[in-house]
């Protein structure tokens, strides 16, 4: 008994060492002699942000209060979604030598994609923050509680659909042009450039039929107006169960013809 302890304590100090030096060597790929790396990916949303907001705002008179700042609160955490997910079809085929030469477990290498795009969205939190100080929106404390609860949560969802993603596109290459028509229809279906409450009440119930809504609106509740929605936290949490037996359960019937395919 002591010595299965023993192998557990193991594998778990092996996982975490591997977890670890793998998401370290991505962060500093990403940023590596890019000095406006960082300033960079935050130009995208904000700019995006200023394309939306002639759209929908000075064109289409949508009334949003502060729309630059609700655009804001909207496409950052997005932007998360849109980047896990759409490098996820290379995510095995990228690390190809590594999968080969050493015996590991496969999937921490989606969890490494995912752990590295929320440290660099951890690192937006101040800019979305200072925005919000600019529209004098009040900054809630419950940012402290909110922000960590929703980063997990849309981690480990991300991270089952980046593996669902990584390893059926090993075996069907049309899977990467699949994802990103799946990445545009989402963000259109998606209440990031508007508000939920704009949805028709007769169909706004079927909102959380997209996991994508709950995730985004809870951002922006939280961001916006210091909410936490305890209820669409319980919707994603249902929805990261349901997701991290599908991902496993793909993961599992498919990795042991990794090696083969790549």
């Amino acid at each position: 008994m002591l010595n299965k302890i023993d192998d557990f304590n193991k594998f778990i100090l092996n996982y975490k060492d591997i977890f670890i030096v793998l998401t370290q060597k991505q962060i500093q790929l990403r940023y590596k002699n890019k000095y406006l790396g960082y300033i960079w990916s935050l130009l995208n949303p904000i700019l995006y942000s200023g394309i939306y907001y002639f759209i929908f705002s000075v064109i289409m008179k949508v009334k949003i209060e502060n729309y630059p700042a609700f655009l804001v609160c909207g496409l950052f955490p997005w932007q998360w979604i849109g980047n896990s997910i759409g490098v996820a079809p290379n995510i095995f085929a990228a690390n190809s030598s590594l999968i080969k030469k050493l015996n590991f477990p496969r999937n921490i290498l989606a969890q490494v994609e995912v752990a590295q795009d929320a440290f660099h969205f951890v690192l937006t939190v101040p800019v979305i923050v200072m925005i919000l100080f600019i529209y004098d929106i009040p900054i809630s404390w419950k940012l402290l509680v909110g922000v960590p609860v929703l980063v997990v949560i849309q981690s480990i969802f991300l991270y089952c659909l980046a593996l669902i993603v990584a390893s059926v596109n090993l075996f069907f290459r049309d899977t990467e042009n699949l994802i990103k028509f799946f990445l545009m229809f989402s963000m259109y279906m998606t209440p990031v450039m508007y508000s939920h409450d704009m949805i028709p009440e007769k169909l706004r119930h079927l909102i959380v039929l997209n996991p994508f809504a709950p995730l985004i609106i809870s951002w922006r509740e939280l961001f916006l107006n210091g909410v936490i929605h305890y209820e669409y936290i319980a919707y994603m949490c249902g929805y990261c169960v349901i997701f991290w037996f599908i991902a496993h359960a793909i993961y599992k019937k498919l990795s042991f013809r990794f090696a083969e395919v790549l």
